[in-house]
């Protein structure tokens, strides 16, 4: 039976203290809290990552938290939360199909990602708008600039740069697209393509100093924050390698474990075998700048921590890693909420310690600095957190 939640009883949803185990005590699960927070703190999805009130924007931190409160509906039966996400896309989609504030032609992979939520409005309306979008991403993929070795151009006003951010960008994405519409040798060929995304950027991207992936690498040697010689960037960006180990996991959610796919569950495995060495020892969680722990200015940051806890839980679960790690992958979520989930006078519950932006290049000449990476704001409930942050809690609800 569907659960609906009256404003008051969202409200109701936040009374809870720092303490993961007063999260449960609650009565409510943490994924139903930290969803119906958010939902208090931005009664419109369209304003949700800071967009002004009556503006819209296509827009992957929206979208990617919107999935996630769209998931806890589901997984809780929860139909406001459901309607919530629909409320956005049922704005920016138009009745032609038409994505407002998207541009093809602008080949960003960050624009792919906001679609994944069609794929579920599209079953369950049948309306046809939402299947006109999903083929216009589909084919901004086909069309997308790419490298010699056939990896993506993060942007095409990013040329020949791969960024790991980029494969959480668009491969999840690209798998059910292909899982769903294509068969036989185009499905296979499809699927050598998403595999090689992943492979040719942890080769290039690969530090053998640390065992880490830098934040991303230019093709081409020519932008001023990469190395002259191997393209990369200076450093291993947490919130980068978190962005690619829940690529990896949700795209295999997609296509299965077989030899095709095998090279995408050895990274995964690599990464989860080194990451406990630049974890901080007090806490589980991880650092801004991952490859440089402790470094006086560096701090332990959520949306990073919550992405790898995400994916290591889910990773367990789905069998892509270890079982033995599934305990440790839960005491790191109980961790995780006690570092960085916190009440508030009103009821709610926030994320804490979420650097709100990084990136390399543009206008800000952004160079990936240590320097530059500690700069950026530090603020409270960023997407990009709020959403790995419900999904792992929704992991941990599911039985062990």
């Amino acid at each position: 039976m569907k659960k609906r939640l009256i404003p008051a009883a969202l409200c109701a949803l936040a009374a809870a203290c720092t303490s993961s185990g007063a999260l449960y005590e609650s009565g409510n699960p943490p994924a139903v809290r930290m969803a119906a927070s958010e939902i208090l703190r931005n009664p419109s999805p369209t304003n949700l990552d800071g967009i002004p009130a009556g503006k819209v924007k296509w827009n992957y931190t929206t979208g990617l938290e919107l999935l996630s409160i769209a998931d806890a509906g589901r997984m809780y039966g929860i139909e406001e939360f459901t309607a919530y996400a629909e409320r956005y896309f049922d704005t920016i989609v138009r009745p032609g199909g038409e994505v407002l504030t998207y541009r093809k032609t602008k080949y960003n992979l960050d624009h792919v990602c906001p679609g994944r939520a069609l794929f579920e409005l599209y079953d369950r309306t049948g309306d046809v708008r939402y299947k006109m979008a999903l083929d216009t991403l589909y084919a901004q993929l086909q069309a997308q600039p790419r490298n010699a070795d056939g990896g993506f151009w993060h942007k095409e006003v990013y040329p020949h740069q791969m960024w790991l951010d980029g494969l959480y960008m668009a491969q999840p994405f690209y798998a059910e697209y292909v899982v769903r519409n294509l068969s036989g040798g185009e499905y296979e060929k499809a699927v050598d393509d998403i595999v090689n995304q992943f492979v040719v950027v942890a080769a290039h991207t690969y530090d053998p100093a640390t065992g880490l992936y830098r934040h991303a690498y230019d093709d081409s040697r020519e932008m001023f924050w990469c190395d002259k010689t191997t393209g990369q960037s200076a450093h291993a960006w947490g919130r980068a390698m978190g962005w690619y180990a829940m690529a990896i996991v949700e795209t295999l959610q997609y296509l299965g474990v077989d030899d095709a796919t095998q090279p995408m569950v050895g990274i995964l495995n690599h990464i989860y075998e080194v990451l406990p060495k630049y974890a901080d020892p007090a806490t589980g969680m991880w650092y801004q700048v991952l490859d440089q722990p402790g470094r006086e200015g560096n701090y332990l940051e959520s949306t990073a921590s919550a992405m790898f806890v995400y994916a290591m839980l889910k990773g367990v679960r789905l069998g892509y890693l270890p079982a033995e790690l599934g305990g440790e992958a839960r005491r790191l979520y109980e961790k995780f909420v006690g570092c960085f989930v916190k009440e508030n006078p009103d009821g709610t519950i926030s994320l804490t310690g979420c650097c709100s932006v990084a990136g390399l290049g543009g206008r800000q000449m952004r160079s990936g600095t240590f320097e530059y990476y500690i700069s950026e704001p530090v603020i409270e409930n960023d997407c990009k957190g709020v959403g790995p942050f419900i999904w792992a809690s929704l992991e941990i609800a599911r039985p062990a």
